[in-house]
């Protein structure tokens, strides 16, 4: 699982902080719910969250409430999962040094 808490682009405020690891926490016990009750759950919770934060500092945290809300398919995005192979990993490395 991904931890959004040590994105660059963490919040520093500790009581925002708290709700997202709270419902990071939260999601596997609400994904086992109805559609309704997860859907539900999230939209409060997202919307309690953004609450606490100011206006011009909404963006990160938005952006990783979307990466939480895709991973558990309550937001709208791609959820890739994809095998490589050893040579396909040796290609996707030299490309990112320009050496393709």
């Amino acid at each position: 699982m991904i931890d959004d808490a040590t994105d660059e682009n963490a919040y520093a405020e500790p009581e925002v902080e708290a709700r997202i690891s709270e419902l990071e926490q939260d999601m596997p016990h609400l994904h086992r719910t109805s559609v309704f009750a997860l859907a539900s759950a999230w939209a409060e919770r997202y919307d309690a969250i953004i609450a606490l934060v100011p206006q011009a500092e909404r963006a990160a945290i938005e952006a990783r409430l979307a990466r939480i809300g895709i991973r558990w398919g309550v937001m709208p995005g791609a959820r890739v999962t994809i095998e490589f192979r050893i040579s396909d990993v040796a290609a996707l490395a030299r490309a990112r040094r320009g050496k393709a």
